[in-house]
């Protein structure tokens, strides 16, 4: 009997070990939801939509986006900083924008951490471009920011 429970155990253990993803597996796919959130943010901006653009942020009142000046609570005072910062409407004075991600780690099975740098091209040649470190939460309609950091 114990040679047979051993026996068992032998094979038990390996098919437990392969049947649990590796790491790189298990954060390929949020991470690839989060870039794709970001992606087409970042392309809601740059066709003027800035209701495109804000898409990637949560609508829970804790939402928060640091400011030189202080945190921002909620995505709409947050849009109203981008529509009175920025002309939406003029292509040429709103730029366009691109992240690349520099670090990604999924913090839990519903957060994530996205580490990028933004550009932002503005029609006569100038440049802005910055750091953005963000904390992403997995909720029905896909990944989206509950807090903001960018410099």
């Amino acid at each position: 009997m114990r040679r047979l429970a051993l026996g068992l155990l032998f094979v038990a253990v390996p098919l437990a070990v392969q049947a649990t993803p590796p790491v790189a597996a298990t954060q390929a796919a949020p991470q690839a939801g989060v870039e794709a959130a970001m992606a087409d943010s970042a392309a809601g901006w740059n066709a003027g939509d800035l209701a495109r653009f804000m898409a990637v942020y949560s609508d829970a009142p804790d939402t928060s986006f640091v400011t030189k000046t202080g945190v921002l609570r909620g995505k709409a005072v947050m849009a109203e900083r981008y529509r009175t910062k920025y002309d939406f409407a003029d292509a040429g004075k709103r730029g366009v924008l691109s992240f690349v991600t520099l670090d990604f780690r999924l913090l839990d099975r519903g957060h994530a951490l996205y580490i990028g740098r933004y550009t932002l091209r503005a029609g006569d040649g100038k440049e802005q471009s910055g750091m953005t470190s963000l904390v992403f939460r997995k909720e029905p309609a896909g990944w989206r920011i509950i807090a903001d950091h960018s410099s």
